[in-house]
């Protein structure tokens, strides 16, 4: 039997986390619900969870510093809830270390969809697991790059890099076809769900984040190929 996944919910308004809270319990999660931010980080050093869906407009913490908080205690992935259409305040959110982002008024049904995709991308999908179901590592090696996406691991010359569940599918499917430039389109198809609508302009921002954290590193795993798309440099 699959294990089931643990959902931490905040929002501070009631009918939207009773409708959230029933399509993912109803979906066969395990659905914690909080209505504000400072209960949520005590919640996830004592019971963590496999992803945060998180409101932006909370009341004292905001969504955006939670989500920095919750960034810096590990790679939780966030699925941020906005009523603000805006796609500056989308890209304000990714580039917090958010792995996708719904805005309201959203069905169920598509909520649902977006947490799948996003446990997909992490690696903690509802697939069966045992004897049938284990699978030799598969670790992707280049240079002093080294990812290892079962383990949700990836590291640059020994040292660890902390990459959210969304930036870590975008370079395992750079380096999944080393030396093979992608377009932004290939690169969408490959590294998100099809179910998932997601813009240029956002696959740009989680480039840009994955380069500022390995540059801490003194590294760069990533190619831009002007006009075209980007590559895996492994350099």
């Amino acid at each position: 039997m699959p294990l089931t996944k643990h959902i931490l919910l905040v929002d501070d308004e009631k009918r939207i986390r009773e409708v959230v809270e029933y399509a993912l319990i109803k979906a066969g999660y395990r659905v914690t619900a909080l209505c504000e931010g400072e209960p949520a980080l005590d919640l996830l050093r004592s019971d963590p969870a496999d992803l945060v869906v998180l409101d932006i407009g909370l009341p004292g913490i905001d969504g955006l510093e939670l989500c920095k908080r919750i960034r810096a205690q590990g790679p939780t992935p966030v699925l941020f809830l906005s009523a603000r259409a805006d796609e500056v305040d989308r890209i304000v959110g990714l580039e917090l270390g958010g792995d996708d982002y719904l805005v309201k008024p959203f069905s169920p049904r598509e909520l649902t969809a977006r947490v799948r995709a996003v446990l997909r991308r992490t690696g903690a999908s509802e697939e069966p697991r045992g004897p049938a179901a284990v699978k030799a590592p598969r670790v992707l090696c280049a240079g002093k790059l080294e990812i290892d996406p079962e383990r949700f691991s990836v590291r640059w010359d020994g040292h660890p890099v902390q990459l959210t569940a969304t930036e870590l599918s975008v370079l395992s499917a750079l380096y999944d076809r080393p030396g093979v430039v992608l377009s932004r389109a290939q690169l969408l198809e490959r590294a998100y769900s099809t179910d998932i609508h997601v813009t240029e302009r956002t696959l740009d921002t989680h480039v840009r984040r994955i380069r500022a954290k390995f540059r801490e590193h003194g590294g760069d795993p990533i190619a831009t190929v002007h006009g075209v798309g980007y590559k895996a440099s492994g350099t």
